[in-house]
């Protein structure tokens, strides 16, 4: 068992620069100056993984001692209950950080999955908190990192807790082309990397629940669909799903 919950969570086949990251724009280093770039180039040890499409970069369990950016790809984190029953509580893509839920216990709490041929930055965590003792702007970083996390904690609850179907996928949608697009994605377009099956486990739905709502926002004029291509042919029509009164 110690075998299988320790087992190593990555092997560095190759050190990165964040400063030569065309994403650094959006990741961990954002705004930071370029003496401070130096500084992180020279301490922060990072490595890459290719994660295979199915593959787990880590699993419920394992102990905690990196976190992970999303180089390319995406990601699902899943929770498996005690009766086997599993759900979605969060999709990762380009510039995300991966595992900081096991910052506080030292275990990584949920499994996160490739969606998709994918890779990711590996972090460790000691030297993340040396670095940034060394350069306090990486650090707050860190902790608007960790506040967003939180803050689509709190969204992903209203979602569940007080939104009907037809908003839950409309909010998903948008949130997902707006992810997207600071990344340089189109602005109404985007291939769906998760099943239906997975958006509806995130979102709380039934698989014909999410099916149906698309082909009803399809017949509605709102968007346009073919298996996992989505064209959103009235974004102004989909946001005001979310706002009812203002329709």
């Amino acid at each position: 068992m110690d075998e299988i919950v320790f087992r190593p969570l990555h092997t560095v086949a190759c050190k990165v620069r964040c400063s030569s990251c065309n994403l650094r724009e959006i990741c961990l280093p954002v705004g930071l100056t370029r003496e401070e770039m130096a500084h992180v180039d020279s301490i922060m040890v990072v490595g890459q993984r290719k994660v295979a499409r199915g593959e787990a970069l880590v699993h419920a369990g394992d102990r905690f001692d990196s976190v992970f950016a999303v180089r390319t790809g995406f990601f699902k984190s899943v929770i498996t209950s005690s009766p086997g029953r599993q759900q979605i509580t969060a999709f990762q893509t380009s510039g995300e950080l991966i595992g900081l839920g096991g910052i506080d216990t030292g275990r990584h709490e949920v499994d996160v999955v490739a969606l998709e041929d994918s890779q990711v930055c590996v972090i460790p965590y000691g030297e993340l908190e040396a670095l940034g003792r060394a350069v306090p702007s990486l650090q707050r970083q860190f902790h608007r990192h960790l506040s967003r996390e939180i803050a689509a904690d709190h969204e992903a609850m209203m979602q569940l807790g007080s939104m009907h179907a037809e908003e839950r996928v409309a909010a998903f949608l948008l949130n997902l082309v707006h992810r997207l697009e600071t990344r340089g994605f189109s602005s109404t377009s985007v291939l769906l990397r998760m099943s239906r099956d997975e958006i509806g486990s995130f979102l709380g739905l039934k698989l014909e629940t999410v099916s149906r709502t698309l082909s009803k926002f399809q017949t509605d004029g709102l968007l346009f669909v073919r298996q996992r291509q989505i064209q959103i042919t009235d974004p102004v029509g989909l946001k005001q799903v979310l706002e009812p009164a203002a329709a």
